[in-house]
């Protein structure tokens, strides 16, 4: 119980606001539209409880996405989204491996749970789009070859989130901008296999809902900056 109370404790009450909003919102659409994908609904409530982690800088996040990158490639490939399963086994799930050791070996002040907030150096700017632009070209092809289900804002989806571990990585508050232009291109995405199944209004859903806690994320993030720099 103690536990559970120091869990509470540790998000404000705006924070619990946006988790329990979208949870519920999550939960309503898969009660509606779906009822049947277990996956889905699970897949969903883990992303979201990540994202308010991960807007702590908490490396608890980082575990979580481990997680629900497993789940969600499952999800993809029975959509014929193998840009999607790729992106999220091959990619995703490697780098919340290396944004967990990374956010872990620089705690701030020695707390476990807030990781140090990076500033970016022109170089890793350079080396980000660079790297990003590679994997985008690669990425097309293989792709196009795997026969994969609406090509283009599934490779945009592959360079929105190869950016995006990579500030995680980084340890950079910009993640968060790269996740929400992500979120955003996999609500067009996901969009698209509603127009043919709508069971899928429930992964719609959670990436509407991951783009508001991204959004969160990224002003928060900017906060904790401002406060360990003049701290």
């Amino acid at each position: 119980m103690k536990k559970i109370k120091r869990l509470f404790s540790y998000f404000s009450r705006g924070e619990l606001v946006l988790w329990a909003f979208s949870i519920l919102l999550i939960t309503v659409s898969f009660c509606i539209f779906d009822r049947s994908s277990f996956l889905s609904l699970t897949a969903s409530l883990l992303g979201a409880t990540s994202l308010i982690f991960c807007a702590k800088g908490n490396p608890v996040g980082q575990v979580l996405i481990i997680i629900f990158s497993i789940l969600y490639g499952i999800i993809s490939y029975r959509a014929a989204y193998y840009g999607e399963m790729i992106t999220y086994v091959g990619m995703t799930m490697p780098m919340a491996v290396a944004s967990l050791v990374s956010w872990v070996r620089h705690p701030f002040a020695g707390k476990r749970t807030e990781v140090c907030v990076n500033r970016l150096k022109p170089r890793d700017v350079v080396l980000m789009l660079a790297c990003t632009a590679a994997v985008t070209v690669v990425f097309y092809f293989i792709l196009g070859a795997l026969g994969t289900a609406n090509l283009l804002p599934g490779t945009i989806s592959v360079a929105t989130s190869f950016a995006a571990v990579f500030l995680t990585a980084l340890r950079s508050p910009y993640y968060a901008v790269a996740y929400g232009l992500n979120d955003i291109v996999l609500i067009i995405l996901w969009a698209l296999a509603v127009a043919e199944d709508i069971s899928y209004v429930s992964v719609l859903v959670c990436f509407v809902v991951f783009l508001a806690n991204d959004i969160y994320g990224f002003i928060n993030w900017r906060k904790m900056q401002k406060r360990q720099e003049n701290g």
